[in-house]
């Protein structure tokens, strides 16, 4: 609520946004050792094949694809805290399950492929409704900063969290460390059980038959490919996430099999890239405000995201720090970017549809992730693991043109307050 003199306070002192945000923190950074462990579990412990791995990659991402969009559809129409903890208890049990076969010798590529698909299915309900979430904690001008402290924390978490999984790898072994990840969810489901804060209930029509799944879908999509910032932002981030996939599932196998490092040495390469990510939450606010947040959302991600071309280029002894350089600069630009566009999407839309866009956003966002993992996998079996690299970072840094060919670069700032979307078909 606001303050007596019109100001909110901060969210600093906002104890169920605190609860959110730091049930959060603890559950990226236990997904960050999974992103770790996950294929070292398939390359090493199971001696999987660049396809294979690409494989894993795709079952772990297909359930965007598949559900994301009936799934803003049911978020729209449920308590969203409590599917929210459900999810997290479901992904607790799951992932959790990696650990136990192993430890009894039972542990499978395929179920490693079944546990990546049937997490991912929850991980998508619950970032929908995350997302749809956030604004009913937080006030429209709150939003900013509530995002930028979330994607601040969540890139902490991409350095501790392959740091801390390095450290678990070496200890107790690849599949033993997905625990961590396990604990993570129970860690994030007691967080959000402690909100005390209530949603207002989904709004239902006075009167006429409840809408559809499927309408309720289309509305999505059609509010989405109406508005022609979010439109764009989608067609960006569906771009940009085609060909980083293909670096995050290949990285690892180049920098273990091509440049002989430990699995240790890798976690601590993949968090020293996270440390953009780090500096992009923390920069964001300041460079939307000096800059502008429609100008520096296409800056970053056309000029500042090209040092990621020099990934490829890493090599034996210190220049294996390109790499980390390279996912330096990809993580720090796309937060900066991401950022203002999540903004400007939770701010715009109207409250009771905000999960179908999300959704809608999310498909088409991470739709593309599982044919990206395919096709590097499969282009890695062809080509070779470094020039698939190298055809990955050029794609990933030519997605920045879908933002410069866009609204944003006529404007200064992204609006915030509800836009009037153009009509369908009108080009």
């Amino acid at each position: 609520m606001p303050a007596p003199n019109g100001q909110h306070p901060s969210i600093w002192r906002h104890r169920e946004f605190l609860l959110l945000w730091g049930g959060q923190t603890v559950s990226e950074m236990g997904t960050q050792v999974s992103v770790l462990a996950l294929p070292l579990v398939a390359v090493v412990v199971l001696h999987a094949s660049p396809f294979q791995v690409g494989l894993l990659a795709a079952a772990e991402t297909s359930a965007y694809l598949l559900v994301a969009l009936p799934a803003g559809a049911i978020v729209d129409r449920v308590a969203k805290r409590r599917l929210m903890i459900w999810c997290d208890l479901a992904l607790c049990l799951v992932i959790g399950s990696v650990p136990l076969a192993h430890a009894f010798g039972a542990l499978t590529l395929a179920q490693l492929y079944a546990v990546a698909l049937v997490s991912g299915v929850f991980a998508v309900f619950f970032s929908v409704a995350y997302q749809s979430y956030l604004p009913v904690l937080l006030d429209r001008d709150q939003l900013m900063d509530g995002n930028g402290k979330l994607a601040a924390s969540r890139s902490v978490a991409q350095i501790a969290g392959p740091s801390l999984g390095a450290g678990l790898v070496t200890l107790v072994g690849a599949a033993t460390t997905m625990a961590a990840d396990a604990f993570s969810f129970a860690v994030s489901a007691a967080s959000l059980t402690a909100i005390r804060t209530r949603e207002p209930r989904p709004s239902r029509a006075e009167a006429g038959p409840r809408p559809t799944l499927r309408s309720q879908i289309g509305e999505g999509l059609a509010y989405v490919a109406r508005d022609p910032i979010l439109r764009n932002s989608v067609a960006f981030n569906g771009t940009a996430n085609f060909f980083v996939i293909m670096v995050e599932t290949l990285g690892p196998v180049f920098l273990i099999r091509t440049l002989h490092l430990s699995p240790g040495l890798v976690g601590l390469l993949l968090a020293l890239g996270a440390v953009g990510g780090v500096a992009g939450g923390v920069a964001a606010r300041f460079l939307a405000r000096k800059v502008g947040s429609a100008r520096i959302s296409w800056i970053a991600m056309t000029v500042l995201s090209l040092p990621g071309l020099l990934i490829p280029l890493a090599g034996h002894g210190w220049w294996v720090l390109l790499f980390g350089f390279g996912w330096i600069s990809w993580t720090f630009a796309s937060t900066v970017a991401g950022i203002s566009l999540t903004t400007y999407r939770q701010a715009a839309c109207p409250p009771d549809m905000l999960g179908r866009v999300s959704a809608a956003a999310r498909w088409i966002n991470w739709g593309t992730l599982p044919l990206g993992g395919l096709a590097g996998g499969a282009l890695a079996t062809a080509l070779g693991v470094q020039t698939t690299l190298w055809i990955a970072v050029v794609g990933g840094c030519c997605a920045g043109l879908w933002l410069f060919f866009s609204p944003l670069r006529g404007m200064r700032d992204i609006p915030l307050g509800m836009p009037e979307p153009e009509p369908v078909g009108r080009s």
